[in-house]
C-alpha cells in the first residue's frame, strides 16, 4: 500500500492518555484543545487541506449502501445553498468509511467529477481511515438486545464519527455534524454564524440545527478531541445520538438548545443499515431560511381552537386556522420596529382545502392604536391579490420602511381558512 498519501496524527502506539502533556491549571482540559490525539492515520483520497483554519468544518461519514446513495446530492445541496463568501468560510470533510476499496475509488471519481472546483480550493476534503485502526466490530455487547448486526453497525458508526471529528479538530473553529443523506437550507452557514454570535456570552457545548438524531449538531472544535475519545471509549455501549446527548450534559449544558426552523432535512428513503426504509422528516425544516422580524399579530377572524394567528408568522410547523371570514376581515402583522421589506410570501390552505381565495396583501406605515387596544397602521400600500390561495412578491423596491403587513379579505369565503405561512425578507 502506498503510504505517501497518509496523514499521520500520532506515532503508532496504544490508545493511551498522554500523561506527559503539561496542563495549564488556569485553563480546563476541555478548553485546552488537542490534548488527546488518537492513534490513527488517515488516507487523503481527494482535496488539499487549507493552510488556514476555516470558520466551520462540516463533517460527513459515508458507507456503501445496498440501495440508493445520497452523498452526491448532499454535497450538491451544501454547496448550491451557500454563497461564494460562505464557501470561503467552510470546509467539508467526507470520511469514506467503507472498507471496500473499489467502492471508495468509484465514489472519489464521482466526487472529483462533480466538485472539482471545491476540491481545488480547499473547500472539500475526502479521507479514509483504514480498518487496522478500528477496534473489534464483532461479538460486541448487546446492551439493548439489538441484533448482532445492528450492534456492529452502530458501534462502527461511533468509531467512524470519532475518527472524523478527530481529523476535523484542526481544520476550523467550529464543527457541524451532518449525515450523507440530507438537504440544506439556503445560506445555512450565515444563520449558524449569527446564532454563534448571539450566544457568545453563553457557555454551550452543542447547538442543534435539526431535531433529528445527529444531523445539524454544532460543536466547538476545541471540544472535538475529547468528543472523539468519548465516542471511541463507549463505542459499543449505545447509539451515537445517545452518546452525544451524554457528552453535552457532561459539559454542563443540561438543556437542549434547538434552533428553529431547522436548517437540515433528511432526504433519504433507504437507511445505510441493510437498506431498510427510513422516512424520518424534520417537521421544523424550512428550505428558505426563516427571517421574519419580531412582530405582533392580530386578527378579527374567529380563531379555531388554539390555532392562533401568530403561528402563521412564527417559525415551526404551526398555522392559523380561522372560521369562515367575511369581506373586510383582516390579519394584521405589526413589526416591533420598522423594516424595509424586500419580499413577501403567503401560503394558505391544507391539502387543497381552506384556501384564502379573495384577499389583498398590503404594507403599512405610521403605527396607531385602535379602539380595541390593538396596533395597526394609518396608511397602506397595495402589493397585490391572493391567487389560488397563494401570494408571492419578490424584489420589492418601495424605498421606505414599513411597520405593518395586512391580509384583508375582499370576497365571501365558502370555507374556513388556514394560513400556513407568512414569510418576508428584509433589507439588512
Amino acid at each position: 500500500m502506498d503510504k505517501s498519501n497518509f496523514i499521520s496524527t500520532q506515532p503508532r502506539a496504544e490508545w493511551t492518555w498522554l500523561s506527559s502533556r503539561s496542563v495549564d491549571s488556569s485553563e480546563s482540559w476541555v478548553d485546552k484543545g488537542n490534548y488527546l490525539p488518537l492513534n490513527v492515520s488517515y488516507q487523503l483520497l481527494a482535496g488539499t487541506p487549507a493552510t488556514k483554519q476555516k470558520l466551520i468544518v462540516i463533517g460527513l461519514s459515508s458507507v456503501k449502501r445496498k440501495k440508493d446513495s445520497y452523498l452526491l446530492q448532499t454535497l450538491d445541496s451544501i454547496f448550491s445553498q451557500s454563497s461564494s463568501m460562505e464557501h470561503t468560510a467552510m470546509v467539508v470533510v467526507v470520511l469514506l468509511a467503507d472498507f471496500d476499496p473499489e467502492w471508495r475509488e468509484a465514489m472519489v471519481g464521482e466526487i472529483r467529477a462533480a466538485h472539482t472546483s471545491e476540491l481545488d480550493q480547499g473547500q472539500l476534503i475526502v479521507i479514509h481511515a483504514p480498518m487496522q485502526f478500528y477496534p473489534p466490530l464483532t461479538e460486541l455487547k448487546r446492551n439493548y438486545n439489538d441484533a448482532p448486526a445492528r450492534v456492529s453497525f452502530r458501534s462502527k458508526q461511533n468509531v467512524d464519527y470519532s475518527f472524523l471529528m478527530h481529523y476535523s479538530s484542526s481544520q476550523g473553529t467550529y464543527y457541524l455534524q451532518l449525515e450523507d443523506d440530507v438537504s440544506s437550507a439556503r445560506n445555512f452557514l450565515t444563520t449558524i454564524s449569527k446564532n454563534i454570535q448571539e450566544r457568545k456570552s453563553v457557555n454551550w457545548a452543542t447547538l442543534e440545527f435539526s431535531s433529528l438524531g445527529y444531523i445539524g449538531k454544532l460543536y466547538k472544535a476545541e471540544h472535538l478531541p475529547l468528543l472523539a475519545r468519548f465516542l471511541l471509549l463507549f463505542y459499543q455501549e449505545m447509539p451515537c445520538d445517545w452518546l452525544l446527548t451524554h457528552f453535552r450534559e457532561l459539559l454542563a449544558q443540561k438543556e437542549q438548545i434547538l434552533i428553529k426552523p431547522s436548517l437540515f432535512q433528511h432526504m433519504g428513503t433507504f437507511s445505510s443499515f441493510q437498506g431498510s426504509v427510513n422516512k424520518l422528516k424534520d417537521k421544523f425544516f424550512e428550505k428558505d431560511v426563516y427571517s421574519n422580524p419580531l412582530a405582533d399579530v392580530y386578527t378579527d377572524i374567529s380563531v379555531y381552537n388554539d390555532h392562533v394567528p401568530r403561528l402563521a408568522w412564527e417559525a415551526g410547523e404551526g398555522h392559523f386556522w380561522g372560521r369562515t371570514p367575511e369581506p373586510g376581515n383582516y390579519l394584521m402583522v405589526v413589526f416591533r420596529a420598522p423594516v424595509v421589506v424586500t419580499s413577501v410570501k403567503v401560503e394558505t390552505g391544507m391539502a387543497g382545502k381552506d384556501l384564502l381565495e379573495f384577499a389583498v396583501v398590503e404594507l403599512g406605515q405610521n403605527v396607531e392604536t385602535t379602539v380595541k387596544g390593538e396596533k395597526s397602521c394609518k396608511d397602506f400600500k397595495l402589493l397585490g391579490n391572493m391567487k389560488n390561495g397563494m401570494f408571492t412578491k419578490q424584489d420589492l423596491e418601495f424605498g421606505f420602511a414599513s411597520s405593518c403587513l395586512r391580509l384583508q379579505v375582499t370576497g365571501k369565503q365558502k370555507d374556513w381558512i388556514v394560513i400556513m405561512k407568512i414569510r418576508i425578507t428584509v433589507k439588512t
